[in-house]
């Protein structure tokens, strides 16, 4: 969202973004204004192992977190959106966004990194699973996921009373959204989900927002030094939901045959080495081939790459994005966290460093993608809203 808002700057908006402290600074070095939520999602998500499940216990406590959560956050979009908006662009697990926009009188328009409207193309995001349930299943159990209880439903009932609002649940909401055919537009390579046909009109695949380049952002001799001393390595890193096991990867990488970057792993190997932050955009095409939890960002940055993927899915649209790249051609079969082992990452590692089809399917797809500007439907979609604002006021 912080590039998609530099982007934005670049052709005259005024960007501001709320998001949770810890994103503050890559926000600010974007160019955008902050705004902040309180919080720490990833916090709350994090999964403490690989083949671990968690217990009924850990999901109600889970569930409370995520329901104090977007309570806080719900009154930060409010916070954020009186210091002066005149246009929301609302992310799908923030419905209290159209919220405070009707009470400011200001429009909203969705902004979405996952295709959470149900079709029959695809198994149901909310679900968290890749199975296919075929098109009649997919299409009713996703709408059954959409208009099921959510921890932002009691936040923005909150707000609805707080603000003097009629009472109006999110999922009439939703329904009354639907039937005029409001715009949503999705931060989605066409090419890696390609529409669905059953979509309503103002539903738009953009392409992706990519996040801000960092010109100044130079490696440090550690890391030129290893990338310099070997075939090119693969990249190992599981995102903010999910810890990474190093004993595990280093099992898995040697019994690959390969050497390996860990992003979130201290450690310092003749065949291994442990990263902080370094930007995806510069590593991920210095290697051989990443391993990653298919969050939609990860994905993305993978490839635009134009490197083969194992994913290792840990929940909710991760399954989704793990199956597009199998059926892509891009890498083997996922891998899920919770059935993570040394030997099975380990040789999904060597299908996908090793078979040239992956290769050159990931190629292909890289080059597709570059051509694509996911930026020009938004602009598109605030011209018209601008324009339709302008007739309405002379």
């Amino acid at each position: 969202m912080a590039g998609l808002g530099r982007r934005l700057q670049e052709h005259g908006f005024e960007v501001t973004v709320a998001a949770n402290p810890a994103y503050a600074q890559l926000v600010v070095s974007s160019g955008c204004g902050y705004s902040p939520l309180p919080g720490d999602l990833t916090r709350i998500i994090t999964r403490t192992a690989p083949g671990t499940k968690p217990a009924m216990g850990d999901l109600a406590t889970t569930w409370r977190a995520l329901g104090e959560y977007m309570d806080r956050a719900a009154t930060g979009t409010l916070a954020a959106a009186e210091a002066g908006a005149d246009v929301i662009l609302a992310n799908s697990v923030a419905p209290y966004a159209y919220d405070v926009a009707e009470a400011l009188g200001i429009p909203a328009i969705g902004a979405h990194l996952q295709p959470v409207e149900p079709s029959a193309d695809y198994p149901p995001v909310l679900m968290g699973s890749a199975r296919d349930l075929g098109k009649l299943g997919n299409r009713i159990v996703g709408e059954r996921a959409l208009a099921g209880p959510a921890p932002y439903d009691a936040p923005g009932a909150r707000l609805r009373r707080e603000l003097g609002l009629p009472k109006l649940s999110r999922r009439a909401a939703d329904r009354r959204r639907r039937r005029r055919n409001a715009t949503v537009l999705h931060g989605i390579s066409p090419t890696v989900l390609p529409r669905p046909a059953d979509w309503h009109p103002g539903l738009v695949m953009a392409g992706y927002w990519w996040p801000p380049s960092r010109p100044e952002w130079r490696p440090d001799a550690e890391l030129v030094d290893f990338l310099a001393a070997g075939p090119a390595p693969v990249f190992v890193g599981f995102g903010s939901g999910a810890a990474l096991d190093v004993e595990l990867v280093l099992q898995a990488a040697r019994r690959a045959g390969v050497r390996v970057v860990m992003q979130g792993g201290s450690v310092r190997e003749d065949d291994a080495l442990g990263v902080g932050d370094v930007p995806h955009e510069w590593l991920f095409p210095r290697m051989a081939a990443v391993v990653h939890h298919a969050g939609s960002g990860t994905t993305a940055a993978g490839l635009r790459a134009g490197v083969p993927t194992v994913c290792v899915p840990v929940f909710t649209d991760q399954p989704l994005w793990a199956s597009r790249i199998a059926a892509l051609g891009a890498g083997p079969r996922p891998v899920p966290f919770r059935e993570l082992t040394a030997e099975r990452l380990g040789d999904a590692i060597a299908k996908a460093a090793r078979s040239p089809s992956y290769a050159s399917r990931a190629r292909l797809l890289a080059g597709r993608i570059a051509v694509e500007d996911g930026t020009g439907p938004v602009l598109q979609a605030l011209t018209q809203l601008s324009s339709s604002r302008a007739r309405l006021q002379g």
